[in-house]
């Protein structure tokens, strides 16, 4: 099939790697605009667009799917479908009906659980076991077309949602390819999804990645790994903001929830039950350290706690 691919971040490039490899003709790639980034803040590509450039592909950057010099483009060019990973822009009616086959997108939950931005995160923060991905028909609702096709993996105990979103990008880039053999040949249904079991996954703000230390330290665990590596989760200290990496729950006596200990070369943290052992600490305007490295210079005082 003719093929124009939509999608944006990294977790994108596998699947244009898989649809590169294919039997299949990708004309071009629908991404984001360029936007700035870093301390000069310079106009930078998408990865998705670097990766086009890098491969000769054309590169449509449209402000908003609904422009109507995007769709006359789309019309030209006259692909029989748009897969789509990660665009990150609602797509209007008139775009969705220019493809023959429709854009089809791959959705990293297992439909209807964790409709929404950020499915990966919310799997991890609510503590589900098994999560997966779809390639779903994409419409006018927030991911409720119907299913081609899903695989499922298992979320594992020291998951991240970075760690969890690099593995589905690879085998949901599999999934997608399939997909799409399967419409290429006539030989694949889309299936209704389930009324029930509907979930929402909006995108996570930096008040959702607060630590709170007054959660168990099984839910303290949960929310430091479904912001990692974004959008990072963070605690403060003396009025400071401290960002954590994963964290560790210890079997040991308990502390009050925010108080910080130092034994031997382990720095615990209390919460509602157990304590958490720090792993990587970065302080406001610092590198990212070790926490006993970070804690030698800080004189903390007995009882000290996070706020």
């Amino acid at each position: 099939m003719r093929l124009v691919f939509a999608g944006t971040p990294e977790v994108a490039v596998p699947a244009l790697d898989a649809i590169a490899a294919s039997a299949h003709d990708l004309v071009a790639v629908v991404t984001r605009p360029d936007a700035p980034s870093g301390r000069g803040r310079h106009l930078v590509r998408s990865p998705a667009g670097r990766w086009a450039d890098e491969h000769g592909i054309e590169v449509l950057t449209p402000q908003r799917p609904r422009e109507p010099e995007f769709q006359a483009r789309l019309k030209e060019i006259a692909p029989d479908c748009v897969p789509v990973v990660a665009y990150g822009a609602l797509v209007p009616p008139a775009a969705l009906a220019i493809p023959a086959k429709g854009w089809i997108n791959l959705h990293f939950s297992l439909l209807p659980a964790w409709r929404g931005a950020a499915p990966v995160q919310h799997a991890v923060l609510h503590g589900d076991e098994v999560t997966g991905a779809a390639v779903f028909q994409l419409e006018e609702g927030l991911d409720t077309g119907p299913v081609y096709g899903t695989l499922t993996t298992e979320i594992r105990p020291t998951d991240t949602s970075g760690d969890l979103l690099e593995r589905l990008a690879v085998s949901g880039a599999k999934l997608l390819v399939d997909v799409l053999d399967g419409l290429a040949a006539h030989s694949l249904d889309a299936v209704p999804q389930a009324s029930e079991g509907v979930s929402l996954a909006p995108k996570l703000t930096a008040d959702d990645a607060r630590v709170r230390w007054a959660d168990p330290a099984f839910a303290v665990d949960r929310r430091v790994r479904a912001c990692t590596p974004a959008p990072g989760a963070w605690t403060t200290l003396r009025g400071e903001r401290v960002k954590l990496g994963p964290v560790k729950p210890v079997r040991t006596e308990g502390l009050p929830p925010g108080e910080v200990r130092v034994e031997k070369d382990t720095v615990l943290v209390g919460t509602a039950t157990t304590p958490v052992a720090l792993g990587e600490v970065r302080p406001a305007g610092k590198k990212a350290m070790a926490a006993a490295a970070w804690v030698r210079g800080l004189r903390l005082a007995p009882g000290e706690r996070f706020e």
